[in-house]
């Protein structure tokens, strides 16, 4: 669930407490930096702004017991330091009023006027309204959100400073809010300030998250880093006095700035590779800051005619810009004493774009009114708003946007030498659909750099592609398992819902017809919309729904006819219980099972075996055809090709919570030592997990003096693998653990 509020939310007093005058002190720092960033602006629209939140949130406590309406005049600090407009600060401090406080939309909007209206409107999560579950309200915040930041992206502006004011001080919620909000965070927040070009509050939100998710890898790599900071801040400062006096004999001015790789980067590379921190070669990094385009080339030439460039490591951001906006060189070069470092070039301008993003457009000293139309960022928010509208399952609506933002960038060519920008992994199927859709669906074959290739291909930079189109050709379902951007996918999964959908109608309803003839119930004597009304009873909103959850199985058509004629349809039969997860001697009880469906007391279901999901993940359950209904993890890879069938998805819950044991297989990737695989079994042990199988290995793939072991071990459920995980890798000379579908 999207969830921002650390307050305990209490009736707001009409006047201000005593502790007030922090938050005044506050309120003058704020005018100070908004008048630094533009002295003759007028702040009156600021303190109106300030004074209503002030009143509406009274004597209003976060969980960390400060006042409440501290919390908005932070955010609107964190917007004034971007140097936002007017219409940007006042919806800071006023972003919570209407989702906390008595307040209204209306009351803002004739207070401060349409713009902010639109933007506090689009801040404010949906509140009153009722969901089925936490998905659900996840999904349709996520929808709103998105739909007012395509039409004005200030509103997530505003969204990204108040999660980075959260994200400071999370430390005073509980364990499983702080994981939730942090896990929401790298996984939305910090990928669309990515997408929006805005690094600096991007690195910021990903080492607080990975801070409260991975607490021990965290202090773990924070005490390496730190281990060596003396040394590696006397070599950046060899390096940029060296950089300097190179670039000062060429005559190019620039400033040169040396820093140490984020924390997150740095762990997630160590994790893709399975390195320890000294085999980082981008660990240390240099920015030089120049004037002109022509002497970012120049400084490159430089520092390559100084150091050898390291192969493959060269990229040219500059002339071909990321979708964000981002420009710069990247190069990476052996320097002194053999120590590898990464070199980023770029102009000021550059720099002003790659740190604040699309925040750059509305500068006070500028006085833009936003971003152009066809700003790519503001294209590709408007086209995922295009994509999620059209989306009805909440799960699909939370994976789609993960997977547009979380994706790496390859950049493909048409023959006439227009740049497609694509997700890393991406087929020419995926370059189809972004051509345009009926290129996507009409697609039958390719050529990649003049040559024949399969569809399933995966595309380099530079590759220029040719796509080849027959009249009347579909989608085919198996494209699902082979494409990478959200467009291909939804376009695909929209067709083949629309084609089954259509189907399961017509099966349906010729299976509630043919029970109806063999229990001699006649449907001409049912009352005109009776079927509607027993369809609202299913969940469904109409008929032909209901026809289609009987096409796909959902429900039985007797015990549809039960609904509808009481008085002429004999009592359903009950079925021979099916098999389920764990055979039991007995007939169970439904509060017997490992896994429960709602409103089914003893359904055929298994948990699918490419995710394996065990009790404290969050499950989905699919219907089969002939096999009852799988049971998969939501984030299993499967459920996202599987999922386009809206009707085949059931809701699944975990059971009873007794002491079973399930099968997870880990494996652990460490340094080649003798005895380190008795430690490992010695802290299972301890941890009360047993070993089912193990394989261990010599030498691993990523490194010479690594070790591979790959086991499948014993669990209660999630927080019993959690546990035995971080006891594992706290063994000296474990690199890392990892669990493997």
């Amino acid at each position: 669930m999207i969830e921002s509020k650390m307050a305990a939310v209490e009736p707001p007093a009409p006047m201000a407490p005593p502790e007030a005058s922090e938050a005044e002190r506050l309120y003058t720092e704020l005018e100070e930096k908004v008048r630094a960033g533009r002295p003759n602006a007028d702040v009156a629209p600021l303190r109106r702004a300030y004074e209503f939140a002030a009143s509406k949130h009274g004597a209003q406590r976060r969980a960390s017991g400060e006042m409440f309406v501290e919390h908005p005049l932070h955010v609107a600090h964190i917007l004034a330091d971007l140097q936002l407009d007017m219409v940007c600060l006042q919806t800071g401090l006023l972003h919570d009023t209407v989702e906390d406080t008595n307040a209204s939309l209306d009351e803002i909007e004739a207070n401060f006027g349409a713009h902010v209206r639109r933007c506090v409107e689009g801040a404010t999560k949906l509140g009153k309204l009722h969901f089925y579950s936490r998905e659900e309200r996840q999904a349709e915040n996520l929808r709103k959100m998105l739909l007012f930041m395509a039409a004005d992206p200030r509103v997530i502006l505003v969204k990204l400073g108040d999660r980075l004011h959260n994200m400071r001080t999370l430390s005073s919620l509980s364990r499983e809010r702080q994981e939730r909000i942090a896990r929401e965070t790298l996984d939305i927040y910090a990928p669309i300030a990515h997408r929006l070009g805005m690094g600096k509050i991007r690195g910021e939100l990903e080492d607080l998250g990975f801070r409260y998710i991975e607490p021990e890898a965290s202090a773990d790599l924070m005490r390496e880093i730190e281990s060596k900071r003396l040394e590696n801040e006397a070599y950046l400062k060899e390096i940029q006095h060296e950089i300097e006096v190179r670039l000062s004999r060429e005559n190019i001015p620039a400033h040169v700035e040396g820093r140490v790789k984020r924390a997150y980067s740095v762990y997630l590379k160590l994790k893709r590779q399975k390195i320890h921190l000294d085999e980082v070669y981008d660990l240390l990094a240099v920015r030089i800051i120049t004037d002109s385009v022509r002497n970012c080339y120049g400084a490159l030439g430089v520092i390559h005619s100084d150091w050898h460039p390291i192969p493959g490591r060269i990229k040219d951001f500059i002339a071909l810009p990321r979708p964000n906006g981002y420009q710069s060189l990247h190069t990476s070069v052996m320097g002194p004493g053999g120590h590898c470092f990464e070199v980023q070039i770029r102009t000021e301008e550059m720099h002003r774009l790659a740190e604040e993003g699309i925040a750059a457009h509305w500068k006070y000293k500028e006085g833009k009114r936003g971003p152009d139309a066809d700003d790519q960022r503001v294209v590709w928010m408007r086209q995922l708003v295009d994509w999620l509208r059209e989306m009805r399952e909440p799960e699909a609506v939370e994976s789609t946007l993960k997977l547009d933002l979380a994706s790496e960038e390859v950049y493909a060519f048409t023959p006439k030498g227009r740049v497609v920008v694509l997700p890393r992994g991406s087929t020419p199927i995926d370059f189809a659909f972004a051509i345009h859709s009926d290129v996507g669906s009409t697609c039958t074959g390719a050529k990649v750099n003049g040559r024949m290739v399969p569809l399933k291909q995966t595309l380099e930079d530079g590759d220029v592609v040719e796509i080849l189109t027959q009249p009347g050709h579909v989608p085919s379902r198996d494209w699902l398992a082979i494409v990478k951007s959200s467009r291909a996918r939804h376009k695909i999964k929209h067709y083949i819902n629309t084609v089954e959908r259509e189907r399961a109608i017509e099966v349906g309803q010729k299976y509630l017809e043919k029970e109806a003839r063999r229990l001699g119930v006649q449907m001409s004597r049912i009352a005109a919309g009776a079927l509607d009304s027993v369809a609202g009873e299913y969940g469904c909103s109409r008929a032909e729904d209901l026809y289609a959850a009987l096409g796909f199985g959902r429900f039985s058509a007797r015990q549809v006819l039960q609904k509808l004629a009481p008085d002429l349809a004999p009592e359903p039969v009950v079925e021979a219980p099916a098999a389920r997860t764990a055979p039991a001697p007995a007939q169970p009880t439904p509060s017997d099972l490992v896994i429960r469906v709602k409103g089914i007391d003893d359904p055929l279901l298994y948990r699918a075996r490419c995710c394996n999901p065990i009790p404290g993940q969050p499950i989905v359950g699919y219907v089969t055809r002939g096999k009852g209904i799988a049971v998969h993890a939501r984030d299993c890879p499967n459920v996202q090709n599987l999922m386009y069938e809206a009707e085949r998805k059931i809701d699944v819950e975990w059971g009873r919570a007794e002491a079973d044991s399930f099968p997870v297989r880990v494996v652990i990737h460490t340094d080649d030592r003798p005895g380190l695989l008795a430690q490992i079994t010695s802290v299972l042990a301890n941890e009360e997990s047993n070993i089912r199988s193990l394989e261990a290995s010599a030498g691993d793939k990523r490194s010479a003096d690594g070790a591979v072991i790959d086991m499948t071990i014993e669990v209660h459920d999630t927080k019993h693998l959690q546990r035995v995980v971080s006891a594992v890798r706290r063994i000296s000379g474990i690199r890392d653990v990892e669990r493997t579908q």
